[in-house]
């Protein structure tokens, strides 16, 4: 059961940010202190977090509750069939727009809220490396 009423509830998941997350701003800053240029603004399927349009390179900042991480994610006890359907509809337009931005020629790299926080410098080496190839 929720410990807070609908309202609070309503609340805090309205301030919950699709962009401009923390573990997206200490990716960008990494691979800025990098010498690497990239482009946040982009009319991509799917609208990726960091985009190197030159070597055709997507890249998504995953967060472990909204896209299912294999790891972190735990069905809510609240209205668990909701979130079922909610995360499982979050997971197939992920497939989708890999699909779609393959097809286009591009490159997509996923990566998980919580890998951003534990391994960073190796998610910045990895990028690295497909840029400057």
């Amino acid at each position: 059961m929720d410990i807070k009423t609908p309202e609070e509830r309503s609340k805090n998941m309205a301030a919950i940010r699709c962009r401009d997350t923390k573990p997206e701003l200490l990716l960008r800053k990494a691979l800025f202190s990098k010498g690497l240029r990239y482009r946040i603004i982009s009319k991509l399927p799917g609208k990726p977090d960091i985009v190197f349009p030159g070597r055709k390179l997507a890249i998504f900042v995953d967060g472990c509750f909204w896209h299912c991480c294999p790891k972190c994610f735990k069905t809510p006890d609240t209205n668990p069939e909701f979130w079922r359907d909610k995360i499982a509809t979050n997971m197939r337009r992920d497939l989708e727009v890999n699909n779609l931005l393959i097809d286009e020629g591009w490159k997509v790299e996923r990566f998980w809220e919580h890998e951003i926080y534990q391994d960073l410098d190796v998610i910045v080496r990895k990028i690295y490396s497909i840029v400057i190839k």
